[in-house]
């Protein structure tokens, strides 16, 4: 969805999110460029958003801690439209994109993204055979700022990827286990069996 479209971005820093999202009582994760850059523990480049991922169970807790804040929905998603989220409205599949300001002046600051769960499994919203336990859904930095795990990061980014993506790869790809690699190819196998970071994945058993 293109910012030049639908209003200007100036984009939180996860420590403001941090900040805001200091008493929330649920689980979030800092999610797309920024998770990454927490996990490898510098900045790789300029961003024009900030993502935050949580759990579409929370979404009324969410609705009631941004309150006051101007927040908007991708209807229908990645349609280039926004539309306002009424206070009390229950947000269902497939909506899961919400824009958020202070203020109807300010620029957008922060990008909700909301995802699915099954009691204490994370189920993704592209395909729900792909699953991870919610406590092993993300990292915390040093500073205590949760952000998604680097596999989980990786997979949303495989969907489509960008010269941003194949970096955030690069600078990633060092990070993963032996089973943080098994379950993101497994994942990416899943939507896309061609894709080519399974060859960097599994290099072993793919040669």
């Amino acid at each position: 969805m293109s910012a030049e479209v639908l209003g200007r971005w100036v984009p939180d820093r996860p420590e403001d999110v941090a900040t805001i999202f200091a008493d929330a009582g649920f689980p979030w994760w800092i999610a797309g460029g920024y998770a990454i850059e927490l996990a490898v523990g510098r900045e790789l480049r300029a961003h024009g958003d900030l993502d935050v991922l949580v759990l579409r169970r929370d979404q009324a807790r969410v609705r009631e801690m941004l309150a006051r804040w101007d927040l908007y929905v991708a209807d229908p998603p990645g349609q280039g439209k926004l539309r306002a989220w009424r206070p009390g409205e229950v947000l269902r599949k497939p909506l899961h994109d919400i824009w958020c300001r202070r203020k109807p002046e300010a620029p957008w600051s922060v990008q909700l993204m909301l995802d699915e769960a099954d009691g204490s499994q994370w189920v993704s919203r592209r395909d729900p055979a792909i699953r991870l336990p919610i406590d092993q859904l993300g990292r915390t930095n040093e500073t205590g700022i949760p952000y998604l795990a680097p596999e989980v990061q990786l997979f949303y980014k495989a969907k489509s990827t960008r010269d941003k993506d194949e970096a955030d790869f690069e600078a990633a790809l060092p990070l993963l286990d032996a089973p943080a690699r098994a379950w993101l190819a497994g994942a990416i196998t899943m939507i896309a069996p061609d894709h080519p970071w399974l060859r960097r994945l599994l290099p072993i058993s793919r040669t």
